[in-house]
């Protein structure tokens, strides 16, 4: 069987005219270039579609390299000057054979160049050439500091000094070790992740980054090397790099391309050795705009009369990584001000803002968010921010201090608004103080963005529309969805994005409160003057197509079918003429 030449292949796709591709051959001739790149350049394909009808037209697999993880020893198989040169990269090593990911297949040369460097048989995949590259870039660097450890090895045990850092006067040399940690934190950083993990396991060290709210495992260092990396991130935390029986925390402060970043280290002894946590604190992130974190344009309008208000007590709930902080921030930027005196205290200080006095908390030297509080009060503060009320006497500090001429914010951990104004009053704090001091509770949780590069219409399980509530209003929503692009590596989200849902202190919800009513009697009078719950608030977004319904449910939960209670009480409120 006579194979289709690739321009006829093309065509038969409908991915470029006879036309185009006469003018691409004129062109190639006069070049020298390869038909796929000529047309590539000229914006007629693109590389996908290129690597799709390669692949068909040789019956060659076709790879995606964002979605899969290589060893660093099939790495090791290929050197870097080939690997650039020819623009393909090892992925698989199975006995004797050799799978190596191609630009392009066709190319001989470059086959009998790694068969000749590695002695095995080459079997061939196809790539896009622009994934190839990002992936020599993304492995090579842990290859090459690998490779320059184990060169410094010796069978003996050796002086760990000698590998994590040397000193000449002042000066520190970079040594195999240090570079290989730099290289694990820069890549953290261009990735944006918000998190290392370094976990020690029976027979590997484990390498995980927190990218967008999701764990994902990278190349990581032999386990022979476990007590060095530990110990080189220990001695740049100013830790104690001697005690591994108790947890330790710590704080980097690291210049990665020109950018300082913070990074606060954990510590935590486990059976297999100290596994290290180091969370990502860019301070590029410090200058979001409301809109930027996820703000409608509804909310920001009452966020922004809520915080301009001169004395109360107003709160953001959430769980841990739910970007409270971020929030609390952007809002303290926005109020900030030369005529302000504003002080904040907080475990730890995250992030250091201009014109504000922020006090880090030490427990072990007394100094805890009661204690602080009491001595603020004496600096004539305008605007408090409490990093989180942990405790009634916090809770019972901060409602005094709002109730006495202060602006306070603060966070606490709760499951959505209504239920923090229970929260204060299950702490002990008396109704009355609740429904004085408290001015607005903001409620949020993050969530993945669409991919804006391969997004897609798409249809949810029955069972999943079944679980939102929205079984019977399916053709309310355009569903979309990522479907994994080299721009995205592979997973269909891009970035992170806020749903809140706020809810104001009104003179009615202040009387439940005094009444010591029940949070739903709380929740339906707050739906009544506006108050949209987190699932309602995601699908706004969702319409858009700016996130997933599998996301929406990930974070969020539909109690009694939000969505129809919701649009029932429109209907109430609209028949009673409030709306």
């Amino acid at each position: 069987m006579i194979k289709k030449k690739l321009g006829d292949l093309l065509i038969e796709k409908g991915y470029i005219t006879p036309e185009q591709l006469e003018a691409a051959l004129k062109e190639q001739l006069s070049t020298g270039k390869r038909l796929g790149s000529t047309l590539i350049e000229k914006g007629i394909i693109t590389e996908e579609q290129l690597t799709a009808t390669v692949s068909e037209r040789l019956s060659i697999p076709k790879v995606s390299l964002t979605s899969m993880e290589i060893h660093p020893h099939v790495i090791q198989r290929v050197n870097v000057e080939t690997a650039r040169r020819y623009t393909l990269i090892p992925i698989f090593y199975i006995g004797n054979t050799l799978t190596i990911a191609m630009a392009d297949p066709l190319n001989i040369i470059a086959i009998d160049q790694v068969k000749y460097q590695t002695g095995c048989e080459i079997k061939r995949a196809i790539a896009a050439g622009s994934d190839i590259r990002a992936a020599i870039e993304k492995y090579y660097s842990v290859a090459d500091s690998l490779s320059e450890i184990s060169s410094h090895r010796t069978p003996e045990k050796e002086d760990l000094s000698s590998v994590i850092t040397l000193n000449t006067g002042s000066e520190e040399i970079e040594t195999p070790i240090i570079k290989l940690v730099t290289m694990i934190i820069s890549k953290a950083v261009n990735e944006k992740a918000s998190d290392i993990h370094i976990e020690p396991d029976e027979n590997t060290l484990r390498i995980r980054y927190r990218v967008n709210g999701v764990m994902r495992e990278e190349a990581a260092p032999p386990k022979s090397i476990q007590n060095e990396v530990i110990s080189r991130i220990k001695i740049m935390a100013d830790l104690d790099v001697s005690e591994k029986r108790l947890p330790q925390d710590g704080r980097i402060i690291s210049n990665i391309d020109g950018n300082l970043i913070d990074l606060r280290v954990s510590t935590l002894p486990t059976i297999h050795g100290e596994k290290i946590v180091l969370r990502v604190l860019d301070r590029r992130s410090l200058y979001l705009s409301f809109q930027q974190l996820g703000f409608q344009e509804r909310l920001q309008k009452e966020w922004l009369n809520v915080i301009r208000k001169p004395e109360g007590l107003i709160l953001i709930s959430g769980p841990t990584s739910s970007g409270k902080t971020s929030t609390l921030y952007t809002t303290l930027q926005e109020i900030n001000s030369i005529e302000k005196n504003i002080i904040t205290v907080e475990d730890p200080v995250e992030y250091s803002l201009p014109l504000i006095n922020q006090i880090q908390i030490n427990e072990k030297a007394g100094l805890t968010f009661p204690s602080t509080l009491r001595a603020i009060l004496r600096q004539n503060p305008d605007i408090l921010m409490i990093g989180e009320i942990r405790d009634i006497e916090t809770a019972r500090m901060a409602i005094r201090s709002s109730l006495t001429g202060h602006l306070v914010f603060s966070t606490i951990h709760t499951n959505d608004a209504p239920s923090t104004i229970t929260r204060l009053m299950d702490m002990g704090i008396e109704n009355y103080l609740v429904a004085s001091a408290l001015k607005g509770v903001l409620s949020q949780r993050l969530v993945r963005v669409n991919c804006p590069d391969c997004l897609q219409s798409y249809q949810p399980p029955e069972g999943l529309l079944e679980r939102a509530g929205l079984l019977h209003r399916v053709d309310e929503f355009n569903f979309r969805k990522g479907s994994g692009c080299s721009r995205c590596k592979g997973t269909g989200y891009k970035n992170l994005t806020g749903i809140f849902e706020y809810i104001k202190i009104t003179p009615a919800v202040s009387e439940l409160i005094i009444n010591n009513v029940s949070i739903n009697r709380i929740r339906e009078m707050a739906l009544q003057t506006g108050y949209v719950p987190l699932f309602d608030a995601g699908l706004s977004k969702l319409r858009e197509g700016e996130i997933c319904l599998e996301e929406l449910l990930r974070e969020t939960s539909n109690i009694e079918s939000g969505y129809e209670r919701f649009a029932a009480n429109e209907v109430k409120l609209t028949n009673a003429g409030t709306v």
